[in-house]
């Protein structure tokens, strides 16, 4: 094979994983914003409603480590297309439920079968060589963005055919992604079985050794994402009730600041990301990110007027696009490639822990203390675990060990 025909290669396998990863984030969008409405026509209190969101990422993070080793096992192919078909069968129940359990259902369904987003990024790992990760980790977060944009608005029009009509497309959307999937996304595994599935150790590993040595590398990477994601999520979770607190807006105008936050998002992980990391690198990426996310969070509340507001809202995306995929970058070169969609899950716990806590601890905060706590707390956890990102550094044998995994 020809030098040139390597990246083709590369390229043709990551944009066919960046489809997938676009169309099932719009199915999970068409459903996400109709669950509310669909909970209370089945006398669902707003406390059990919570409840229902709560779900998914409790069945992610329970997920999620197992569908690493899954992937480390028996390869990346056969955990993603199990996951995606999960899905297809938790929107089908979703769009005929006809009592609050079975919401539920679709709900532990759904989160079980999204727990494969790590094994989208050890995808990634094992078939982009290490100096392009970032890059295309930053890509396959543009196509979750992506989604996040258009979902919400193909949601709201399938609701005029019916209440079954968005859950019943949302299926139909997966079960086409499983085919393309099947026919046009390759196995990334290149080790034997008998060589990857030796000298294991426990599933929960990972996660153990970064709560007990929090000053390890790998330790200190998923600390910064998990914390990353606690703030993120603390900020969106509460955004709509700041905004229609402090600035009047109401569900009709809401979503154009979901739509604005959204396109900057999806412009700076498409579009910058990857000059941006091949400037100044993903160790430096990951930490100005995180300087920015701290500034952000700590300036929302200051603004008085929507303009200067207008001004502050991007510095956020701007600092989890940087930091997000550069830290996951920089994990996967810090484990043996064995180990690799192992850690990636133990990534997506943490992203999943945080998810359950955010919104009790953000709007805990916003009612008891202030509008503005929420904002401020969040940022000062980020601002914490920020002094880790300048202690962090890749090992040289770490790298060898990511770039030959990837090269093999």
């Amino acid at each position: 094979m020809t030098d040139s025909a390597v990246p083709r290669n590369q390229f043709r396998r990551l944009a066919v994983l960046i489809g997938v990863n676009f169309v099932d984030m719009i199915g999970f969008m068409i459903v996400l914003p109709l669950l509310p409405f669909y909970a209370l026509k089945l006398n669902a209190t707003a406390e059990m409603v919570g409840q229902l969101i709560a779900s998914y990422s409790i069945a992610q993070l329970v997920a999620a480590p197992l569908w690493g080793r899954v992937s480390d096992r028996y390869g990346r192919r056969p955990a993603l297309l199990i996951g995606l078909s999960a899905s297809a069968l938790a929107y089908l129940v979703f769009g005929f439920a006809d009592s609050v359990w079975l919401l539920l259902l679709s709900r532990i369904v759904q989160g079980a079968g999204g727990g494969t987003t790590g094994v989208a990024q050890a995808y990634v790992a094992d078939t982009v060589d290490p100096a392009d990760r970032a890059r295309a980790l930053g890509w396959l977060s543009a196509a979750t963005s992506a989604g996040v944009m258009v979902g919400p608005a193909i949601g709201s029009s399938a609701a005029h055919l019916g209440q079954a009509a968005p859950g019943v497309i949302a299926a139909i959307l997966c079960i086409i992604n499983v085919i393309l999937a099947y026919r046009w996304l390759p196995e990334s595994r290149k080790e034997p079985v008998t060589k990857v599935a030796a000298a294991r150790k426990p599933v929960w590993h990972p996660a153990w050794m970064a709560l007990r040595h929090p000053g390890t590398p790998i330790g200190r990477l998923l600390w910064i994402y998990g914390v990353g994601m606690l703030a993120f999520s603390s900020m969106t979770s509460i955004l709509a009730l700041y905004l229609g607190a402090e600035f009047g807006f109401n569900e009709t105008t809401i979503g154009y600041v979901f739509l604005y936050v959204g396109v900057l998002s999806f412009i700076m992980r498409s579009v910058l990301l990857g000059p941006i990391v091949d400037r100044i690198g993903e160790i430096w990426a990951m930490r100005i990110g995180t300087g920015l996310l701290v500034v952000g969070l700590a300036l929302y509340p200051l603004p008085r007027d929507l303009w200067t507001l207008a001004l502050v809202i991007p510095l956020v995306p701007i600092g989890t696009a940087l930091l997000f995929p550069a830290t996951t970058s920089l994990m996967s070169r810090q484990v043996d490639p064995g180990e690799l969609g192992t850690t990636m899950g133990v990534a997506q716990t943490f992203a999943g822990l945080a998810r359950v806590a955010a919104p009790l601890l953000a709007t805990t905060l916003f009612q008891r203390l202030g509008h503005g706590w929420p904002f401020f707390v969040a940022g000062g956890f980020v601002g914490l675990v920020g002094i880790m990102a300048f202690h962090v550094d890749v090992q040289p044998g770490a790298a060898k060990r990511a770039a030959e995994g990837a090269g093999a």
